[in-house]
């Protein structure tokens, strides 16, 4: 069953949406590091291989439908953050403008009758309530353990015991 342009369109925008959030998360990942962090940096790290892995999945989807990729650009992510509340504060962020965007692809796949690409997508509504509740617990626990040096410490190991990225992928 061939893509339609409007829909080719839009998934490549997606996959450039997939692959920039494996970039943002390779920048945090960098900065929780070297400040210390190494388990949320590992985290971080298989967040990136993750949304790389998602970004693999439209690319796939795109070419069985007798489509073409096309990438567009990416921004330089940011190198340097507030605080490990901060990383997290804007992961959620950027997961909640995934969602978003996932939310306008369903949109226009039913706009265009493209059933096809409705359990691809119905994957991607299902890994970003995932997404967005995973980190939002990590946001709030690390509002609590602000004031508590030791549960930010043990955070940072319970975040590093994160399972194999592409798991799920």
């Amino acid at each position: 069953m061939q893509i339609e342009a409007a829909m080719e369109t839009a998934f490549n925008e997606q996959m450039t949406r997939e692959f920039a959030s494996a970039y943002v998360y390779t920048a945090m990942a960098g900065w929780l590091h070297a400040e210390g962090f190494p388990g949320a940096g590992s985290w971080m790290e298989a967040q990136a291989a993750e949304e790389h892995a998602h970004a693999m999945r439209f690319f796939r989807f795109v070419l069985d439908r007798g489509g073409r990729v096309a990438l567009g650009q990416i921004a330089a992510p940011p190198a340097t953050y507030e605080s490990i509340l901060d990383v997290f504060e804007r992961a959620l962020e950027h997961e909640r403008a995934i969602s978003a965007a996932i939310k306008e692809l369903y949109a226009l796949a039913m706009e265009h009758s493209d059933y096809a690409s409705v359990p691809l997508l119905d994957w991607f509504v299902n890994e970003q309530v995932e997404e967005e509740a995973t980190v939002s617990q990590i946001v709030d626990d690390l509002r609590r353990a602000a004031t508590h040096p030791q549960t930010l410490l043990l955070l940072d190991r319970e975040l590093g015991a994160r399972s194999s990225p592409g798991a799920t992928g």
